[in-house]
């Protein structure tokens, strides 16, 4: 179903001029790869209100019991969006507890305290519900209690988004020592075995929470995260970004169009399509300095791509290899842009409409406004002079 709606919306309107695009991609870009799906992900469940089904669907089909929810503080006491979980779980006979501590950038900390609440519960698999930091946390917590029984694989995990930040989809787990630094785990067992794009389960969410989310999902989009995917990937990440930079300003000017709340979900779906890598690359450049903002000195994921993502691009039109800035300027199709007659000025003219992009939706900011040090760009640019001009730049 999901490909029939996809090709009906975002294929067919631009059919006739794809099919001759299609040709030229795929004589300039590589027609040898490989692509797997992850090793635990039973489906993805989408659509408003699907979790009142989607939920004991997936109960039923990993034939799991319990469920302890890890969730965060703020969605847990001043919006009705954990008790609504709670409802179905406990309908089912299915629920063990929550825990609402994950806080931003997952401190290791928070992940040892829902560890024991975890044991203590009698859960048997986890429901995570939020943003970023509780899906990653949860996904850390199984990876920990994988190593502490040494079992085959950890327990189950279904994950719930009410952001775009499509934390959801990958394998790894980002969280912070009790010094700032920024720590990860990997593996491929710790993909969610169900995910549930709901868009109703979204409309709490705060205004900028969920717009620089989906700048984040542009982020994440193959293209600029991980170059290294199969070539149908990327094509995929083509029609996420179309979609983020349609549907953030929609749902910008309204933030009740429950319709273009579940596209964005879509999009950050797409973005970060489910993949299990044979070889690993390197983070794109945007989200490898996210890192070393974000945890350090309290920047949220959203802002850092806010900050970086553009000004990296701009970059890229320079450094990136021939078949990546092809990749990148063939955006402009995608988004109806006209080109410039140049891949470098293709890419340049995507870095202003990225930039534009978060001016209209009202993300525009500085390191500064988070006192960032000007003392500290050497340590972060890690000697790159390219990179210090970019600090330079969004200071």
């Amino acid at each position: 179903m999901f490909f029939q709606v996809f090709f009906r919306e975002n294929i067919l309107p631009i059919a006739g001029e794809l099919v001759s695009t299609f040709f030229s991609l795929a004589v300039m870009s590589s027609l040898s790869g490989s692509y797997g799906w992850t090793d635990t992900l039973k489906s993805v469940q989408y659509g408003p209100g699907c979790v009142a089904t989607a939920l004991p669907k997936f109960i039923e089909t990993l034939g799991v019991k319990k469920a302890l929810i890890v969730t965060g503080r703020t969605l847990y006491t001043k919006t009705d969006v954990v008790s609504k979980v709670e409802e179905i779980l406990k309908k089912l006979d299915a629920y063990a507890g929550v825990f609402t501590d994950f806080t931003q950038h997952t401190p290791l900390a928070d992940i040892h305290a829902c560890i024991k609440v975890y044991k203590d519960s009698g859960a048997d698999f986890i429901v995570s519900l939020g943003g970023g930091s509780p899906i990653d946390g949860a996904k850390a917590v199984l990876y920990h209690i994988r190593e502490e029984t040494d079992a085959a694989a950890p327990p189950p995990h279904i994950a719930v988004p009410t952001t775009l930040s499509a934390a959801e989809y990958s394998i790894g787990a980002g969280y912070t020592d009790e010094h700032g630094n920024k720590l990860s785990v990997s593996h491929q067992l710790l993909a969610p075995a169900g995910i549930i794009l709901d868009a109703e389960l979204t409309l709490p969410t705060p205004d900028r929470l969920w717009l620089s989310s989906g700048i984040r999902a542009l982020d994440h989009s193959r293209i600029f995260y991980r170059p290294l995917v199969s070539h149908p990937v990327k094509m995929l990440c083509y029609v996420a970004m179309a979609d983020l930079f349609k549907y953030l300003p929609i749902s910008a000017a309204d933030p009740t169009n429950i319709e273009a709340r579940q596209k964005l979900l879509i999009a950050a779906w797409m973005s970060l399509w489910p993949t299990k890598f044979e070889e690993y690359s390197a983070l794109g450049m945007s989200h490898a300095l996210g890192h070393r903002l974000g945890a350090r000195y309290g920047i949220p994921h959203g802002i850092t791509s806010c900050l970086t993502l553009s000004p990296v691009v701009a970059i890229q039109s320079r450094v990136a290899s021939k078949d990546d800035k092809e990749y990148l300027a063939n955006t402009l199709f995608y988004l109806h842009e006209p080109s410039t007659g140049s891949v470098e000025g293709d890419i340049l003219k995507l870095s202003e409409l990225i930039a534009g992009l978060v001016e209209q939706l009202g993300l525009k900011s500085t390191l500064s406004e988070y006192k960032v040090p000007r003392e500290d760009f050497d340590r972060l640019s890690e000697g790159d002079d390219d990179l210090l001009q970019l600090l330079d730049g969004i200071y």
